[in-house]
C-alpha cells in the first residue's frame, strides 16, 4: 500500500488541476494550468539533470523551437480542429533538433556541457531574432487564436498541458523502472565505469536528451497557441531555464515525484511572492530558493531519508 500511496496522491492531483474550470475562478485555472505546465517541465529536465546527472540549461530553446514551431505550423492552417497535429509537430521538430545537437554537446561534460546548453539558447534566439521573414524578428510573430469564449480557451489548454505532464509523468515511470533508467543512474554515478561493462552511454545519454527535449516542444507549442503572440525575447527566457532545475532540485533530482512536487512548491511560492512583494518580487523569490537548496540539497522527497540515518 506504500508504494501505491504516492500515485494515488499524484491521481488526486490530477484530479485537483481538472476539476479547477469547474468549481474555481479563471485565475485559479490559469494557476492550475501553470502547475501543469511547469510540472512537465520539470518532469522532462529530469531525464537528463536528474537521472543522468548532465547539468542542462537547454530547456528554454526546447520550449522556444517548439512555440515558433507549433505557431508556424498553426498560422500555415494546421488549426482549429487539427490544432494538435500542430503541437505534435512541434514536439517532433523539437525531438529531432535535440537527437541531432545531442550528437554533437553530449560529448561534454561537466561545465563545459552545462555553458554548451546555454549557448544553445543563445543561438536559437539570436536566429528567432534575425530571421525576420519567418519569424517576424525581434517584432515577434503573431498566433491565430483559438475560437470559442474565454472559459472554453481555458479548458483546453489546462487539459492540454494536464495531458503532456502525464505523459512525461509516464515516460518517467517507465524510464525508472526499466533499462534506461539503471543505464542513466551508471552513468550519473561514473561514466567511465559505466561504458567499460558495456552500457551504451552515448546512445543512453542522447535518449535522455531527447526525453528532456520533446515534452518541453510539445509544451512550447500549445503555449504559443495560448497566448497567441510570441518573442524571441519571452520564448528563450533564460530564466526558464533556471527555473527547471531549481524545481527538480526542489522536489527531488532522479526520483518519479521530486519534479511534480518541485514544481507545485515553485509555482506556489513564486505566486505568493508575486502577490506580497511587487518591488522586489525577483530578489525575494531567489533568496527563498537559495535558503530552501541549501537546506534541502538533496530535495524535499530525501529528506526523511537524511533524518532516518542521523
Amino acid at each position: 500500500m506504500k508504494t501505491r500511496l504516492p500515485y494515488i496522491l499524484f491521481a488526486l492531483w490530477v484530479l485537483a488541476l481538472a476539476s479547477t474550470p469547474w468549481v474555481a475562478s479563471n485565475y485559479i485555472v490559469k494557476i492550475a494550468t501553470f502547475l501543469a505546465m511547469y510540472g512537465a517541465i520539470a518532469l522532462s529536465w529530469n531525464f537528463i539533470g536528474g537521472f543522468t546527472g548532465y547539468p542542462s540549461f537547454a530547456t528554454a530553446a526546447f520550449v522556444g523551437l517548439g512555440s515558433y514551431s507549433g505557431a508556424l505550423l498553426q498560422n500555415a492552417g494546421v488549426s482549429g480542429a487539427l490544432l494538435p497535429l500542430a503541437w505534435l509537430g512541434g514536439a517532433a521538430v523539437v525531438a529531432l533538433f535535440a537527437a541531432i545537437i545531442g550528437l554533437i554537446i553530449l560529448r561534454m561534460k561537466g561545465h563545459y556541457f552545462a555553458i554548451g546548453s546555454i549557448a544553445i539558447v543563445e543561438v536559437l534566439s539570436q536566429l528567432a531574432s534575425s530571421w525576420s521573414s519567418l519569424t517576424g524578428g525581434g517584432e515577434g510573430l503573431n498566433v491565430k487564436f483559438l475560437a470559442g469564449g474565454p472559459d472554453f480557451i481555458g479548458r483546453v489548454f489546462l487539459y492540454t498541458m494536464i495531458v503532456i505532464m502525464l505523459l512525461a509523468f509516464v515516460a518517467t515511470v517507465l524510464v525508472d523502472k526499466g533499462k534506461l533508467g539503471f543505464g542513466l543512474r551508471c552513468i550519473q554515478q561514473n561514466e567511465d565505469a559505466a561504458d567499460m561493462v558495456g552500457i551504451d552511454t552515448t546512445r543512453y545519454k542522447i535518449y535522455a536528451f531527447v526525453l528532456s527535449a520533446v515534452f518541453c516542444g510539445a509544451v512550447g507549442a500549445a503555449y504559443s497557441s495560448w497566448v497567441a503572440y510570441i518573442s524571441p525575447t519571452d520564448s528563450f527566457s533564460i530564466l526558464l531555464t533556471l527555473k527547471a532545475p531549481v524545481m527538480v532540485l526542489l522536489g527531488g533530482p532522479g526520483t518519479v515525484f521530486g519534479p511534480v512536487v518541485g514544481s507545485a512548491l515553485f509555482v506556489l511560492m513564486e505566486e505568493t511572492i508575486w502577490a506580497k512583494f511587487l518591488d522586489y518580487n525577483q530578489g525575494v523569490l531567489g533568496l527563498v530558493i537559495v535558503v530552501l537548496i541549501f537546506f534541502l540539497p538533496g530535495g524535499l522527497l530525501r529528506l526523511r531519508w537524511r533524518k532516518g540515518s542521523a
